[in-house]
């Protein structure tokens, strides 16, 4: 025994014999690791996801600390971010991008310890869960705003990577948009990228130009709203409230809310509890939701969201039940059926209603 452990036990004997409790030593803080793939602005998916993390600290004070790094590529930098993360001591980690998969359960593998949880992504482990939200659910009933609100019936689309995710996002509003307007066409371009305001802007313009009178979109910044606002066509925001970007055009907007699945998860790594599982979270979780409609939405319009919102919460409604038809008008799902969960998942063909092709 060292001079200094015999001094320690000196110490504690003392004081057990002066009647002295020795104090628990103070179990550290879990460190959580947010990894994000945008910078982090003031509205947008990696600034949703942030809010996330604001609220497990909130939540869970003292018995938390957390780190995010944002603005990570999707490859190389990913797995670099992410082992450095681990290797700092982190106990637990977000990764927060659909690109991030591979990168995710490489490192895992090699810490064991670590607890992953991977946004949008098909792959587990022991020690790597998935989430997501059913971003869809919120999607389609933007869609029933929108094509109530349309004069032209052209609506664009402006999405960022070929992923099942957008694609099921696009049909989702499509098909919302025609459960109240037959005649609507759904016009999409690909970025190729979830943050490049410039293509952003550009692609907006293109989609106004070819007739669109409203502007939906999957990328993370605020371009196509601020574009909309300038062109005055109506928007339908996503990731956040954009009314701050489009005041007087934004219809509403499909949100995200990560605070509470969040700090389930820390409390649950926290208190030994965590499994590996996967997470598909929507209206009836908290996940998602819309932003407040337009004054201009008349009462009607208003009133019929709100029961397809209801409905869709109580299970008696699904944007993706039957009869579905794909761009060639072939049935792909019949009617009184429900799109399974593993063909959503991997949703690679159009509705009825989108022009435009997915690349491959």
């Amino acid at each position: 025994m060292t001079l200094t452990a015999r001094l320690r036990a000196l110490l504690a004997t003392a004081l057990l014999a002066g009647g002295l409790a020795v104090p628990a030593a103070a179990a550290e803080p879990l460190k959580i690791g947010f990894v994000y793939v945008t910078p982090i602005a003031d509205v947008g998916w990696t600034h949703q996801h942030d809010e996330g993390r604001k609220a497990v600290e909130a939540a869970l004070g003292d018995a938390v600390t957390t780190v995010e790094v944002a603005s990570v590529g999707e490859g190389p930098d990913a797995e670099r971010v992410i082992r450095q993360l681990a290797e700092s001591g982190a106990g637990l980690i977000f990764a927060t991008s659909f690109g991030y998969m591979n990168p995710t359960i490489k490192v895992a593998a090699a810490f064991p310890g670590v607890r992953f949880e991977h946004a949008g992504g098909y792959k587990r482990s022991d020690n790597v869960g998935t989430y997501l939200a059913r971003f869809y659910e919120a999607r389609y009933l933007t869609g029933v705003v929108a094509g109530r609100m349309t004069r032209s019936n052209v609506f664009g689309y402006i999405a960022a990577f070929p992923i099942p995710e957008v694609v099921r996002g696009i049909n989702a509003f499509t098909l919302g948009v025609r459960s109240v307007n037959p005649a609507a066409q759904v016009k999409v371009i690909w970025l190729n990228s979830w943050f490049d305001p410039g293509k952003e802007r550009d692609a907006a313009e293109a989609l106004v130009a070819q007739g669109a009178d409203v502007l939906a979109y999957h990328t993370d910044s605020p371009a196509t709203a601020r574009t909309a606002e300038e062109k005055q066509v109506r928007l339908v925001g996503y990731h956040s409230d954009m009314s701050t970007y489009a005041p007087t055009m934004q219809l509403t907007a499909a949100t995200h809310h990560w605070g509470a699945f969040y700090t389930r998860v820390a409390q649950a790594v926290i208190d030994g509890t965590w499994t590996s599982s996967d997470v598909w979270g929507g209206l009836a979780d908290g996940m998602v939701d819309i932003a407040p409609l337009a004054a201009d939405v008349p009462a009607e319009v208003a009133d019929l969201v709100a029961r397809r919102r209801a409905a869709i919460v109580a299970g008696s409604l699904h944007p993706f039940a039957g009869p579905i038809r794909d761009q060639s008008g072939t049935e792909r799902v019949p009617a009184g059926a429900v799109m399974d969960e593993g063909a959503m998942l991997g949703f690679d063909w159009f509705v009825e209603g989108v022009q435009g092709t997915i690349p491959r």
